[in-house]
């Protein structure tokens, strides 16, 4: 029953939007439309919490409100505060907004106040920064939304009256995910209707799927997991979730992408105190948590998952030059910060951890700087394996993208090299390809145990690596073709003669008919 909620709520939530957002680009209405989603949600959860609460007292959220206990109202605020982060007035709750659409107010003002008084109930508490300017991209003003004050309002007010039809399930959910489900499918229509300009924030959950097993491989529990570019917060959230982790941390530069990963985790059920995700500049590194230059207090994650953006242009400095994360090893060069993100990710894993990125296939072959990060990487033992995927797999770009797997405890000399690219390891889209259940199940148990198969896998022993001076292009290590089938000569010679043979029969049979007719011979 819990898969075919799961299926019906994303439908109706697709469906919402997809039918309401008129000619509104996908990228500019997902923000809206997921955005309110979560005001349903926050509201509909703190008064389902609040209701259970008073549920001893006879009396509900609304009445005591309407009330002159003023007490009764501190502690009420004060509770869901501790234990939910964050509180609203029933004045202000999405209900009461859908009353006022009933009465056909405009109920832009009241709206806005109303995403405003949920940012301030955390000022000043621990959940301050993952609430604070959580709904700063809806923008009820702006003209995507309609010509007149009449247009925008009408368009609101018949989003928040569909998703007033749909029922969250929060009162059933219980363990299962449903909402959080649903939410993050969202994320991934969006991104598939925004095309390139989703390649910041989306990781297709397939690609997710392997990354999370990789890094949480051999592993019961996790302390903590890092994503440094971790966009809309699915493959940190799928991550956290495989590994159990304890805690959640997470950077984005992008700030409506920053505001969405927040949204992400709390509807995934995850507590404020459980995670973090900083609005900053990973290439920068101006984390504060980060920025810890005495090694005693130096944070360590079990588990790093990255998929940052692809070959991007950065401007490092001669003050990058001494950076920590890149010492030892040098800078990525300016036309591609590939193993600028690499090594910083690198730097702050455990010495008992995994981590696993996404990079174009380049950073595996190309000369220069990369080349000699590259042989640092080799010399220190830091790679623990390399995964070819099919083309055309991410909404951002078409090429073909590798995962590199690192440790720092390996025990292993020789590296794997999976080569998954092949057209039997994928299904073929019209505008993406996609990995089955089949396909990720492989390269994860290839990966596990290490597997050699002809054709797909192999592992490469240091030596053969440098023979080819670190060159660690997959194709380099493992053959494609096909062996040719050997044509047994002979065999041929003799079927051949038979061949003639019958020929000839044939001939003189079809002569003695044609003399019997009195008929010319062939």
């Amino acid at each position: 029953m819990s898969e075919e909620l799961q299926q019906k709520l994303r439908n109706q939530l697709w469906t919402v939007a997809n039918t309401l957002r008129g000619n509104m680009s996908a990228s500019d209405f997902m923000y809206f439309s997921l955005g309110f989603i979560f005001y349903k949600y926050l509201s509909e959860k703190i008064e389902l919490y609040v209701n259970e609460e008073l549920e001893a007292d006879e009396t509900t959220f609304q009445k005591v409100w309407l009330s002159d206990d003023e007490d009764m109202k501190d502690e009420i605020k004060s509770m869901c505060v501790e234990n939910l982060g964050y509180f609203v007035e029933p004045d202000f709750l999405f209900s009461t907004i859908i009353d006022a659409i009933g009465r056909k107010e405009n109920i832009l003002p009241q709206l806005e106040r109303s995403l405003k008084k949920i940012e301030d109930s955390t000022i000043g508490q621990d959940s301050e920064d993952d609430f604070g300017g959580l709904f700063s991209d809806i923008d009820l003003a702006s003209p995507k939304l309609g010509k007149t004050a009449d247009d925008k309002n009408r368009l609101i007010s018949d989003v928040l009256i569909a998703l007033n039809g749909i029922d969250f399930g929060l009162e059933e959910a219980g363990d299962i995910d449903i909402l959080g489900d649903a939410y993050e499918y969202m994320i991934g229509q969006f991104a598939a209707g925004a095309g390139k300009k989703a390649g910041e924030f989306y990781t297709p959950q397939e690609v997710s799927q392997i990354l999370a097993e990789i890094v949480t491989t051999g592993k019961t529990r996790l302390k903590n997991v890092y994503d440094p570019t971790c966009g809309s917060g699915s493959l940190l959230l799928r991550t956290a979730k495989s590994g159990k982790a304890d805690c959640i941390f997470g950077q984005e530069k992008n700030p409506t992408t920053f505001n969405l990963a927040r949204m992400n985790m709390l509807l995934h059920g995850v507590k404020d105190t459980e995670f973090e995700i900083h609005h900053g500049d990973t290439l920068v590194n101006d984390w504060d948590i980060l920025c810890e230059k005495n090694p005693a207090k130096k944070i360590e994650f079990d588990a790093i998952v990255a998929n940052p953006p692809f070959s991007l242009r950065w401007d490092p400095t001669e003050e990058t030059a001494k950076d920590f994360r890149f010492n030892g090893f040098g800078l990525a060069p300016k036309s591609a910060a590939d193993f600028a993100f690499l090594l910083h990710g690198l730097h702050f894993l455990s010495g008992d951890g995994t981590m696993a990125i996404i990079l174009p296939h380049g950073v595996l072959f190309r000369g220069g700087k990369e080349e000699a990060i590259r042989k640092e990487l080799l010399k220190k033992d830091y790679i623990d394996a390399i995964i070819g995927l099919p083309s055309n797999l991410f909404y951002s770009t078409g090429i073909p993208v590798c995962i590199i797997v690192l440790k720092k405890c390996r025990k292993n000399d020789k590296i794997l090299f999976i080569n998954a690219s092949s057209s039997e390891h994928y299904e073929k889209g019209k505008r993406q390809n996609n990995l089955r259940n089949e396909d990720v199940d492989l390269i994860v148990d290839t990966y596990k145990f290490r597997k050699e198969i002809e054709r797909y896998s192999r592992q490469v022993s240091m030596q053969e690596i440098k023979e080819n001076n670190c060159n660690l292009n997959i194709t380099r290590y493992i053959n494609l073709s096909k062996e040719e089938a050997k044509i047994d000569l002979l065999a041929v010679n003799k079927q051949l003669i038979e061949i003639e043979k019958q020929i000839q029969t044939s001939r003189e049979e079809h002569n003695k008919f044609l003399k019997e007719l009195g008929l010319p011979e062939v």
